[in-house]
């Protein structure tokens, strides 16, 4: 999945412990970029040789636009949250020993919730096909057709990580044990092992990271091969035979393969994918510029999303990329999501100090979604969450 974010990273903001009184400090220089001309000599050199202050006035500019009028900021969790009239934007903002910016970060801009109610009207708005389920210790909080199989991309990959979990259960495979990179199993970004040279040693937990934090390709399809696609298929829930990354993009990049699939029955398309996978990758370019082939997928109902986060909690491996969620308002986090064209996916089980277990999961396919329209709502219905008001 691509990471969304509705700005850009404008610095890396590193997460330190800071003093009240710098606390005070970034929050009014917060307020200060949507009250005051921004000015160069607010930021440290460092951020302004990758951004300059023209490029933050204009993303200022536009969030006001959009939300309507400033209102004030508000701390939450090691960050901020500027508010305004319609609506409010998290952000990170980092300052130097000299009260200058050094790191600056936007989130999605979010709608200001009420209920888990009016989420799930929002939710329902959208256009297309979407599904949307809110769950605490199994009960049901909200829904919007749980049970509809929808393209999810890339969170198919917890898929794989249940049947890995089983085998490191079992005690026939260990974290530990490495495996070499093979070309047979090179796939297209996302992830930077597809660079990586044939031969490298890496340990499955390092491929099974990888896979669920960087939603890495290559990685996905040597677990795939490693586990057998049969032992991944039983947790699959119907999508079988299961699409390895790279058979998907050689399929999806061919018309005449992705009209086979949309034609074939499942001995058919086993045979598919033997074919994708023995072919050579396309390049990025050409599987952009091919007709869509929205059937070239792997499709889920939020339910069986929710069952799968379940058994990713196992692992600390599920939680080291938290999404849209607040590490530190969780004792546990996992998430993993899925992103291309016409479809999005955001699923994130949660444990509270509690002990009281959630899972949330969006989904969403249309031909032209916007992206940054779910990860508002998303991330507006994890706050509602952490702030325990559902």
């Amino acid at each position: 999945m691509r990471r969304g974010a509705w700005g850009l990273a404008l610095a890396l903001a590193l997460a330190l412990a800071v003093p009240a009184a710098a606390q005070d400090a970034a929050a009014a220089r917060v307020a200060a970029l949507f009250t005051q001309k921004i000015e160069s000599r607010w930021f440290a050199p460092s951020f302004l040789k990758q951004v300059p202050a023209a490029q933050v006035a204009a993303i200022v500019r536009q969030l006001g636009g959009q939300l309507g009028a400033f209102e004030g900021v508000r701390p939450e969790g090691a960050g901020y949250v500027a508010v305004f009239e319609k609506g409010e934007v998290p952000v990170s903002l980092t300052l130097d020993a000299q009260g200058r910016i050094v790191g600056l970060f936007f989130k999605p801009p979010r709608p200001r919730l009420a209920s888990l109610a009016e989420a799930e009207k929002r939710m329902a708005a959208l256009a297309g096909k979407k599904s949307f389920l809110v769950l605490k210790n199994g009960e049901v909080l909200a829904a919007l057709d749980p049970d509809a199989r929808l393209a999810v991309g890339s969170t198919f990959k917890l898929s794989v990580l249940a049947a890995l979990l089983e085998r490191v259960g079992a005690g026939g495979l260990a974290w530990e044990d490495t495996r070499p990179l093979e070309a047979a199993y090179r796939s297209l970004p996302s992830g930077a092992l597809a660079d990586w040279p044939a031969g490298t040693p890496l340990t499955l937990a390092d491929l099974a990271g990888r896979m669920l934090s960087e939603s890495d390709n290559t990685a996905t399809d040597h677990l795939i091969h490693l586990l057998g696609r049969e032992r991944v298929e039983a947790y699959a829930y119907g999508n079988v035979p299961l699409l390895s990354t790279r058979a998907a993009f050689v399929i999806k990049a061919d018309p005449e393969l992705a009209r086979r699939w949309r034609e074939a029955g499942a001995d058919e398309r086993r045979k598919l994918i033997a074919e994708g996978e023995a072919r050579p990758l396309p390049t990025v370019q050409r599987l952009f510029a091919a007709p869509p082939a929205p059937e070239v997928e792997w499709f889920y109902s939020a339910r069986e999303l929710c069952e799968l986060a379940e058994r990713a909690a196992a692992t600390p491996l599920s939680g080291i990329n938290p999404g849209l969620a607040r590490r530190e308002a969780w004792k546990q986090v996992v998430y993993k999501g899925g992103s291309e064209p016409g479809v999005l996916n955001l699923t994130t089980w949660l444990e509270d100090d509690a002990g009281a277990r959630y899972c949330v999961v969006a989904t969403w396919n249309a031909e032209d979604l916007d992206e940054n329209a779910l990860f508002g709502l998303y991330g507006a219905v994890l706050e509602l969450l952490a702030q325990k008001r559902p």
